[in-house]
């Protein structure tokens, strides 16, 4: 048989159809093939629904308790076709129901048929749509369907991916479950949406994409199989044909050329064809079983075809057995995807913060987000480890703040005054003339070195502000990052931990320019030290000066760097003028290294009190203070909580239920279906 797949290619004889010896067609007495048996009381599929049944209620149980919206896919036939493919007449066939017929689409929300054997003589017809269950009858299901339909997709032409469930309890139909999809169609009709076709699409892809979906694919007889839209799209998801079971309808209106159609397999159907005629009129489906297999039987082309490829008792027998196999291949998927998913949705509710109901406990979570969120600062501010922020470096605290000092440094040391003169020693020689005063001869005049000094600290005044700004900036970003991480949890905290830290950044800002502010007026005001390298480096300096003498008595332009040809009318000033400057860079030097050092201790003993103490101090006041009312906030769980822990509570609870339902049914599995 072309294109029959491994899993139906023949069945033995089970007692699946009623069947008489005349109508084998060859093979031995103990494997031989379905044929389609035309006594108009013998059941579509019988004692093999008794096994299958079983299995089929796990997985619509399944279905029910909504477990695919947890992302876990359900094994499913899912029915697809082009419009007016004949698609109803097979569900029809295989339901012994009527369906919504007319003009254009029919079915325009995914329609779950669960079909199921049922002794009982009345049939039992169910919908189940928005959380309610709505009973009908044979005579009624097609008006119900279509109401049902309506309040799903509204009134007029348009389409839902919203599923309607139609249950059918109905002696001799077989124990399937489907899922009918809109008829494809390209162009839309009056009161359709212009976008009908991509509508269509989405619905159609979504349900046939998973790998545990076996796809129906009804084509007519009368077209050209590889021009099929339903053809192209199940060979989008299932390119080699392996889940895909195509039935041919209209058998007796286009029977030329059906068999090679069916044998040649030019569009790769894995699970192979099964041939149908569709119910004409009034007939009964009595009447209809009869009709077709009469007509498989005597039809001059028809004939020809393998009996084991026609009838819709063979198309429901092979449904029944594919289902079974995929059931019985995914089921243990399934039960290892629910457990996984169980296990992580408890930890992740284990992870949520405890609903807070007493001030006790809500004073312990508090007092447990400002003990976690100091050990955070003192490992990113104090101590130089990165562990909790691996991949952000602008939470690595202490080499940010190497790197902002070092810069400090470097600004400092490249400062220039922008009033000193470009003249060689001719601010010296300026300041030693206007600081003359009568007295002994050979002293430099101290108001000249003070002069000098003051300018240079002038120079350099606002770099020290600018790196409290920035550097305090720096540290009140990795505060704000931290208290909101440990706080995340209680969304009441987040404004009032914010502020707090906004408010102590503020208070250690403002002393860090106080201090600074004092440091530069110090050195204004005052000269000392009692560094050595101010001697030696000043001992250093002064060498040069015999060598300065020299090129400016010899008429030089240039003393390294500088051009000195100004200074030969100045002859008289240079010593002295070159001695007070050779001091002040000595002195300079030492300055700007101990505004640095200055600065570091500084910065780490705030930094250091900041962790320490004066947060957790901050944070206290503003949460428990007189207007704070923060612990009393911490008990009113947040929304965006209280919707997560509610909804991995359900999810939990729908996984648990589900993982009970397979377990009744895994262990049967290997004993009951090992073929």
């Amino acid at each position: 048989m072309a294109g029959g797949g491994s899993l139906v290619e023949s069945v033995p004889n089970m007692s699946l159809l009623t069947i008489s010896d005349h109508h084998y067609d060859g093979g031995d007495d103990d494997q031989k093939s379905i044929v389609v048996v035309a006594s108009s009381s013998a059941p579509i599929v019988s004692s093999y629904n008794d096994r299958i049944r079983p299995l089929l209620d796990t997985v619509d149980r399944l279905r029910h308790l909504k477990i695919m919206e947890e992302g876990i896919q359900l094994p499913t036939i899912v029915v697809v076709g082009d419009q007016s493919s004949g698609k109803s007449s097979v569900l029809e066939s295989l339901a012994g129901i009527s369906l919504p017929r007319g003009q254009g689409i029919c079915t325009r929300v995914p329609l779950i048929m669960r079909l199921q054997n049922h002794p009982n003589p009345n049939p039992e017809l169910f919908l189940e749509f928005a959380g309610k269950t709505v009973p009908t009858d044979e005579e009624h299901i097609s008006d119900a369907i279509s109401l049902a339909t309506e309040e799903i997709a509204g009134n007029g032409k348009g389409i839902s991916s919203n599923p309607l469930t139609l249950i059918v309890k109905k002696n001799g139909v077989p124990d399937l479950t489907m899922v009918d999809l809109p008829g494809i169609t390209r162009v839309p009709v009056h009161g359709q949406p212009e976008d009908i076709y991509e509508q269509i699409s989405k619905i159609i892809m979504e349900f046939i994409t998973p790998e545990e979906s076996i796809i129906l694919n009804v084509l007519s007889a009368s077209v050209d199989f590889t021009t099929c839209e339903s053809i192209r799209m199940s060979q989008k998801v299932d390119k080699t044909g392996q889940r895909t079971l195509a039935v041919v309808t209209k058998a007796d209106k286009s029977p030329e050329g059906l068999l090679e159609k069916v044998t040649a397999d030019d569009v790769s159907i894995g699970l192979g064809y099964v041939c149908v005629r569709n119910r004409i009129g009034d007939e009964s489906y009595e009447e209809a079983r009869a009709e077709e297999a009469k007509l498989f039987d005597t039809h001059c082309l028809l004939s020809k075809i393998d009996k084991s490829m026609v009838g819709v008792p063979v198309l429901a027998e092979r449904l029944v057995r594919i289902q079974a196999n995929i059931i019985v291949k995914c089921l243990p998927e399934i039960v290892r995807k629910i457990n996984e998913k169980l296990s992580g949705n408890i930890e992740e509710l284990n992870k949520l913060p405890k609903h807070l109901t007493s001030v006790g406990e809500a004073m312990a979570a508090f007092m447990h987000v400002v003990a976690s969120a100091k050990e955070s600062l003192r490992k990113i501010l104090i101590q130089g480890e990165f562990d909790e922020y691996p991949d952000a470096k602008e939470m690595h605290g202490t080499a940010r703040v190497v790197e902002m000092l070092n810069k400090f440094s470097a600004d400092l040391q490249s400062a220039k005054d922008a009033n000193a003169s470009e003249k060689y020693l001719l601010d010296e020689i300026t300041v030693l003339e206007e600081g003359k005063s009568i007295g002994l001869p050979n002293f430099l005049p101290k108001v000249a070195f003070h002069t000098l000094l003051q300018k240079k600290v002038k120079s350099i005044s606002a770099i020290p502000f600018d790196f409290v700004e920035k550097i305090w900036g720096f540290v009140e970003n990795v505060l704000i990052s931290v208290l909101l991480k440990h706080s995340e949890n209680y969304p009441q905290l987040v404004s009032s931990t914010k502020r707090a830290a906004q408010n102590l950044i503020a208070k250690m800002k403002q002393e860090s320019v106080d201090w600074v502010n004092d440091i530069v007026e110090m050195e204004k005001v005052s000269d000392y030290t009692c560094d050595p390298t101010y001697t030696s480096s000043w001992k250093d300096r002064m060498s040069s000066q015999e060598e300065l003498m020299k090129l400016i008595d010899n008429n030089y332009r240039e003393f390294g760097n500088f051009n000195i040809v100004h200074l030969r009318s100045m002859k008289s000033s240079v010593p002295e003028a070159f001695d007070l400057g050779t001091r002040v860079k000595a002195y300079w030097d030492i300055v700007l290294r101990r505004m640095v050092d200055n600065m570091a201790l500084h910065l780490l003993f705030k930094i250091r009190n900041l962790v320490k103490n004066d947060m957790e101090s901050e944070i206290v006041n503003e949460i428990m203070g007189p207007h704070g009312n923060g612990l009393e906030r911490m008990m009113d769980e947040s929304p965006s909580v209280a919707i997560k822990r509610n909804k991995l509570r359900k999810s939990i609870a729908l996984l648990k239920e589900s993982k009970d339902v397979v377990a009744n049914i895994i262990d049967k599995i290997s004993d009951n279906f090992d073929y």
